[in-house]
């Protein structure tokens, strides 16, 4: 049987990604962006028509090569391992189509990604820097109040920026009690989870919806002047959130390179640090795959060798 040149399957890989894998519009564009480097690696090399069955090892090595070398022509600098695993892995994403479509190819594990530490490491606040940055808005205005309740659900959900960013006034079923909330929201992939709000978040919501005096569907809206006077949404963007966030950064005095993805992050870190299970952690953050959860345990490998000192490092057995 013949075979299509791999770059003729373009259109078709990106239908897959699209209805069996769920991935949005923004997704599929940054595979495609990343596949195309791909595509003129093989034309530049005399390996335009190469199909699925022919692509051996040895592409794949020139190819990392190639990639490691490469340098920006806007930065004038080679690669960062992150960047070139991001090539590597939208390449790993379509030799797993070839093997879902029974298309022969080589296998998804003959792609190893650059080792890069710095990459993984994750960044987290402390639980008192959380408080810091949580109290770090002041006098209680309309704009105040949504800053500190999008800081708030942020820590208190572990949520994604564009998952906040999404979010719906009457997806919020607020009783007087203020009691915990619980939200299905559809995610990263058009993955659905359940988010919880701590009793905490949810005061702080309910003082920021109780003053709003706007229609907007959004849960978070800007107060730009003349925004009033707009028949456009309101609703703020990831950037905004970004640069809501770097705000009370520094008033709090915080790591300046603490973003809203680090709250994420402390979130995370504080549900381990409590015991909870990693399988639990990976259901909040609305992770595909256990291994992305797993780049959180490296944290709390003090504790457990505090915890492991404590039990085993006395003389117990003397």
């Amino acid at each position: 049987m013949s075979y299509k040149s791999i770059k003729e399957y373009k259109k078709d890989f990106l239908d897959y990604l699209e209805i069996e894998k769920g991935l949005s519009s923004n997704t599929q564009k940054n595979y495609l962006r990343f596949l195309t480097k791909f595509f003129k690696w093989l034309e530049s090399n005399n390996l335009k028509s190469l199909t699925p069955d022919s692509l051996n090892p040895d592409h794949i090595s020139k190819y990392r090569i190639f990639l490691a070398r490469h340098v920006d022509p806007k930065t004038k600098k080679t690669l960062k391992k992150s960047t070139q695993n991001l090539y590597l892995i939208s390449l790993r994403s379509l030799l797993e189509y070839f093997t879902e479509k029974n298309i022969p190819s080589l296998s998804t594990t003959s792609i190893k990604l650059a080792k890069d530490k710095s990459d993984r490491e994750v960044k987290f606040l402390t639980l008192s820097q959380v408080k810091r940055l949580l109290s770090s808005p002041g006098s209680k205005n309309i704009i105040t109040l949504r800053d500190r309740a999008i800081l708030e659900v942020l820590f208190s959900t572990g949520l994604r920026v564009q998952e906040l960013v999404n979010l719906n006034r009457d997806q919020l079923k607020i009783n007087k009690k203020m009691e915990d909330l619980e939200v299905v929201i559809v995610g990263k992939g058009n993955r659905v989870r359940t988010v919880y709000f701590s009793s905490r978040a949810v005061g702080n919501l309910k003082n920021y919806l109780d003053a709003r005096k706007d229609l907007d569907e959004a849960l978070f809206i800007n107060y730009w002047p003349g925004a009033k006077k707009s028949n456009e949404s309101r609703r703020l963007t990831v950037k905004s959130i970004d640069n809501i966030v770097k705000k009370y950064v520094i008033i709090s005095g915080l790591p300046t390179i603490t973003t809203p993805h680090t709250l994420r992050h402390s979130f995370a870190t504080d549900l381990l640090s409590q015991g909870v299970d990693l399988r639990l952690v990976q259901e909040f953050l609305g992770h595909r795959n256990i291994a992305t959860t797993q780049i959180y345990t490296h944290v709390t490998k003090k504790q457990l060798k505090d915890i492991h000192k404590k039990i085993h490092g006395g003389n117990r057995l003397e």
